[in-house]
């Protein structure tokens, strides 16, 4: 093609995206009109994927991690023939389309992450490029490289600005990921204005130390230049790249580009129509691509034809390896083991029948031990907490010494990790877990709330849960961050009491599609007994552990290494004649799935004595008391001190209890 020929197939990709932004009359045109000559290059020279089939486990995987640039995204999924019409993108940011103003996962067709809060895709890719290289090592045999794909990132100024970026690339580095490709659109604009006068950072030489390939001062328009650095990035066997590409933010908008003015208003109708002339593109008419256009971007039949040729590599691996392949399909599909339901009821049996008085993440520590042989997709991660999180088992491997291992120390890198593991889970073909101290998911609260938004399969340990872990003081004493945690959407929350419920805690977290937080204590808590009955309605989130009877003069409601306290004012009361119900309420969440009549069993109405025992912030459990009930929690930072010593101090104790309990009964 002449190179006028190969410009106008990028222009197509900003006549789409300014048309869109102005039909909209919101969005952000500048990044798509930069970028296009790229994206052109990538999508339609190097991109292994199939429109027709977007969920092809061996694609190139390609993240937006400046996702306010969604029209290049949108725009270059219709070009090249997926499941999004020209209707489609004329909804642009529009209620209930397919092409809203961030790229959502699940959402559309060949989006792979949710991206708009910057710096977090970059993040992600790096989960997506161990998934890709981990899973590989774990399936790959010779002859059969069955999954072997490329993790593709455009990434902009302020995804290089936010410090989650320092935290994914440096571990990136040092894991020598040579099969990220990062893709920096360094146009030196941001919506302030010109990036000089707030980052000046020399980027090239940042990255360089990070142990990165690292090519600088690309021209982002000149297509040779483009495919010279991608094909020396792919050739890189040691490191993952950084190519920096020198662009122009708004390309071809006579009065607009170069300028902020551009990065996320409309163009305006002069402009849109200044800039079809000074791109030299013939159609007037907005929305309206030329079919010899679209015939040179289509890659349908390209792609079924890489896809079919996998398919023939993977049939011949299947009778090979008829097991490992089972076992692949399996962990893409996102199923359990066929004999599931059978073990995992085994071993909650089997530690019924031999309860020990352990602090829950000790409880969980064993149930990972006995889950690893089980689930192999189980890819484990602490920053830099493992010894304190127990989340290492004797079948734990780190991927650092071993591709195909199962654990990943991340450093003190909580949000990067949380991050992380959600590239790793959107991959497919692992169920990653991570850990750090509850304090300390502050770090990573917006990884959380976008593992929440994609309903991402994570589970997320938290150890360490509340004043009970002493003299490390307020610093690393959580208060707020369990109530906070509970009011995220499609977030499932657990902070069991004992063994049991930590079992059955994460038999939960294994089988919801979406993402996990399990609550666990430093401190030894007390086993409680239980019926067959009531192990079957843990799972409900909330159960009765005392008392059936109707008629009731003080329900107390507890939950974690305050369960112990509500048990020891049970037997008081009721030895002097009071009727006292405990209910143990491990996950809120789900309970209030619960059915109307199942809610009202636990908490009947009519019993106005409520009371509730939990070392954290009170404000959360109001709904399931009411007025007229009463709360024993903190409202205010912790003090450093030994646990039993604070316990005291702060009112969790048999008297204190009591005395609540009386005010009630009066």
């Amino acid at each position: 093609m002449e190179t006028q020929t190969y410009k106008t197939l990028a222009n197509a990709i900003r006549i789409l995206s300014i048309d869109c932004v102005q039909h909209a009359n919101s969005g952000h045109p500048g990044a798509p009109m930069g970028m296009a000559d790229i994206a052109e290059v990538l999508w339609r020279d190097y991109m292994n994927h199939n429109p027709n089939n977007p969920n092809w486990i061996n694609r190139d995987r390609f993240i937006l991690s400046n996702g306010h640039a969604s029209m290049l995204l949108y725009s270059i999924l219709h070009l090249t023939g997926y499941n999004l019409s020209i209707e489609d993108l004329k909804n642009f940011r529009q209620l209930h389309s397919k092409t809203p103003g961030h790229p959502e996962y699940k959402h559309t067709d060949g989006v792979e992450i949710t991206t708009g809060p910057l710096g977090q895709g970059l993040a992600n890719a790096v989960g997506f490029a161990i998934a890709e290289r981990t899973l590989a090592k774990q399936f790959n045999r010779p002859s059969f490289n069955i999954i072997d794909h490329y993790t593709y990132v455009f990434a902009g100024d302020g995804c290089m600005m936010e410090g989650i970026s320092h935290e994914v690339c440096s571990l990136a580095g040092t894991m020598h990921l040579n099969k990220l490709i990062v893709f920096y659109d360094s146009n030196n604009i941001s919506i302030d204005g010109n990036t000089s006068e707030w980052f000046t950072d020399n980027t090239a030489i940042r990255f360089k130390s990070y142990g990165w390939h690292v090519i600088d001062n690309i021209d982002g328009h000149h297509r040779n230049s483009i495919k010279i650095a991608i094909d020396q990035a792919r050739s890189e066997l040691n490191r993952p790249s950084l190519l920096i590409f020198k662009t122009i933010i708004a390309f071809g908008s006579p009065n607009k580009s170069g300028k902020a003015s551009a990065h996320g208003s409309p163009l305006g109708k002069i402009e849109v129509y200044e800039t079809r002339r000074a791109l030299l593109w013939q159609e007037k008419t907005a929305f309206l691509i030329p079919k010899e256009i679209y015939n040179a971007w289509n890659a349908t039949q390209l792609g079924e034809k890489k896809e079919n040729d996998w398919n023939k590599i993977f049939y011949q691996y299947q009778i090979h390896y008829p097991n490992l392949s089972q076992e692949l399909k399996r962990r893409i599909k996102h199923e359990l083991p066929q004999n599931w339901e059978i073990e995992i009821k085994k071993i909650i049996e089997k530690l019924n029948i031999n309860p020990k008085n352990l602090a829950t993440r000790q409880a969980s520590q064993i149930i990972i031990e006995h889950l690893y042989k089980k689930l192999p997709e189980l890819l484990g991660g602490s920053a830099d907490l493992t010894p304190s999180n127990l989340t290492t088992c004797s079948q734990s491997t780190s991927i650092m010494h071993n591709p195909a291992g199962n654990y990943i120390h991340y450093g003190v890198r909580e949000f990067g990790m949380t991050a992380i593991a959600n590239g790793i889970s959107n991959h497919g073909g692992f169920l990653p877990y991570t850990a750090t101290f509850l304090t300390f998911s502050d770090y990573a609260r917006n990884a959380i709330r976008m593992a929440a938004l994609m309903n991402t399969h994570h589970i997320m340990i938290y150890t360490h849960d509340s004043i009970g872990l002493g003299e490390d003081g307020p610093t690393h004493q959580p208060i707020e961050q369990l109530s906070s945690l509970r009011i995220i959407p499609n977030l499932q929350i657990w902070r069991p009491c004992d063994q049991i419920e930590t079992a059955i805690a994460w038999k939960s977290a294994v089988e919801y599609q979406g993402p996990t937080a399990l609550i666990l204590s430093r401190q030894t808590l007390k086993t409680q007994e239980y019926t067959s009955t009531q192990i079957t309605n843990i799972a409900r989130g909330g159960y009765i552990l005392k008392n059936f009877q109707e008629d009731l003069d003080l329900i107390i409601i507890a939950t974690g290494s305050e369960i112990e306290l509500a048990i020891q004012t049970y037997y008081i009361l009721t030895k002097k004649g009071y009727k006292i119900r405990v209910v143990s309420m491990p996950s809120t969440n789900l309970f209030d799935k619960q059915h109307i009549k199942y809610q009202e069993y636990v908490l009947p109405k009519k019993t106005l004595n409520k009371l509730v025992i939990e070392a954290g912030s009170d404000n959360f459990w109001y709904k399931y008391i009411g007025s007229y009930g009463k709360i024993i929690g903190i409202n205010e930072f912790g003090k450093s001190a030994p646990a039993h010593e604070l316990f005291n101090f702060f009112n969790f104790t048999i008297d204190y209890v009591l005395q609540k309990s009386y005010e009630l009964l009066k």
